[in-house]
């Protein structure tokens, strides 16, 4: 249980991450989000490696493989690819560009998606009785990130943020933003396929 725990602190050193990155303090932006994240692997994995496992047949075990893959990806996709990795993690101060286009067009905090999905896909996966408790308070505590993101350092830092607020949900897509998300994504495969001119 006491990974579970460290987890949830995981989230308590990233809510500083926005903090920092507006006051532009040198390198501490990046020693903090790079902790936070290597501690919430860490617990992730050590959870997981506990011994007391959920008893579900071998077969309901297997479904867990088939969500896992687009899950990882479309985790690392939406935080690490979508939005400009260099400004939003690696150099000092706060990223410039306000995504609304691809996944963020689905929810304003699409990660939060793919973590439940990811997290839920290694429960069945693993079996295991503690991740299975820890998942619903990891993804609390993912929630209330989040929202103290949107409440207290978007609207300061991206130009627009309130008109995207209105347009796109936090968390649970909608009919429209579906079809939005849907929209952009393909547009941005037909743009990837045409020759530069």
């Amino acid at each position: 249980m006491a990974y579970v725990i460290i987890g949830c602190a995981a989230f308590v050193v990233l809510a500083f991450f926005d903090l920092v990155a507006m006051k532009q303090i040198p390198y501490l932006k990046q020693v903090i989000g790079l902790a936070g994240s290597l501690i919430f692997a860490h617990c992730l994995l050590m959870v997981i490696r506990q011994g007391a496992t959920l008893p579900i047949p071998a077969w309901l075990s297997y479904t867990g493989w088939f969500p896992l893959v687009p899950s990882l990806f479309l985790l690392i996709y939406s935080l690490f690819l979508e939005i400009p990795f260099h400004q939003t993690y690696a150099a000092d101060g706060v990223g410039k560009k306000l995504v609304k286009t691809g996944t963020y067009a689905l929810v304003r905090h699409p990660g939060v998606l793919w973590l439940g999905l990811l997290l839920s896909s290694l429960v069945l996966i693993s079996r295991s009785r503690l991740l299975f408790i820890a998942t619903p308070v990891w993804l609390l505590m993912d929630v209330l990130y989040v929202w103290r993101q949107d409440e207290l350092f978007f609207g300061r830092m991206f130009p627009g943020y309130e008109a995207c607020r209105e347009e796109t949900p936090m968390l649970i897509p909608t009919r429209q933003s579906i079809l939005r998300c849907w929209r952009s994504l393909a547009k941005q495969r037909s743009s990837e396929g045409q020759p530069e001119g």
